[in-house]
């Protein structure tokens, strides 16, 4: 009987891991533009890593291929800064598309799917120390935080919108002729709070439109991604 328990045992940890592993989803960031040649086979990957329970992911299209003949119509300025700032804060010195940016810290060629598996499965394997929750009610969102004890610094805490997928019929440019899906565009990226994380976070974020939404709690403005939670 002993024996039996302990097997019983072994056999409920060994599937209760799988399901942890999915209560922390990992953000992948693609950053892409409709203007650049190489970026279709990762707009597409980017489709299949969003249908997997254990990512988060999102495209920012950045503006800087713009002058080449095409104007990306998802495109923000902002999003070319956001990606500048990650380049900053790794000592790059340029930027590229596409680029995907797993939990805010490792950076891999967008069109590498073998590399960034390796990098989700690499993060999946990490501890999480924030405890995050979100829910959405009568037009607010609510966004509730805690980190582990002895926690210290802050973070930045955004408000991500996206569409879902989009088809864009490219008519000039690098891209000329061809109709790419694209898929889970953000459309808006805002800062809700700085965490002082020795604090419980408790907010209300107004929530206008029904676009879903992503909670991004991230480090210094550009550094690891703590937590992260989706609002469909």
């Amino acid at each position: 009987m002993a024996r039996l328990g302990t097997l019983l045992t072994a056999f409920l940890i060994t599937f209760a891991a799988p399901a942890a592993a999915q209560e922390r989803p990992v953000l992948v960031e693609l950053y892409t533009s409709q203007g650049c040649s190489s970026c279709p086979p990762a707009d597409a990957f980017l489709h299949k890593l969003a249908d997997r329970d254990d990512v988060i992911a999102l495209a920012l299209h950045v503006d800087y291929w713009d002058y080449i003949g095409w104007k990306d119509s998802f495109a923000k300025a902002e999003y070319t800064a956001r990606q500048r700032a990650y380049a900053k804060v790794a000592n790059r010195r340029m930027v590229y598309t596409p680029q995907m940016i797993i939990n805010g810290t490792d950076h891999v060629v967008g069109t590498r799917p073998m590399d960034v598996t390796d990098l989700i499965r690499k993060h999946h394997g990490g501890t999480s120390r924030v405890a995050l929750s979100v829910a959405e009610r009568q037009g607010k969102l609510e966004i509730d935080a805690t980190a582990a004890a002895g926690t210290g610094g802050t973070a930045t805490v955004r408000l991500f919108r996206y569409l879902p997928q989009e088809t864009v019929a490219i008519k000039r440019g690098e891209n000329a002729g061809k109709s790419v899906n694209y898929s889970h565009i953000v459309t808006d990226m805002d800062v809700v709070a700085d965490w002082d994380m020795r604090q419980p976070l408790d907010i209300d974020v107004p929530l206008n439109g029904d676009l879903p939404a992503v909670v991004v709690i991230q480090r210094n403005s550009f550094g690891p991604v703590e937590a992260v939670a989706k609002i469909d």
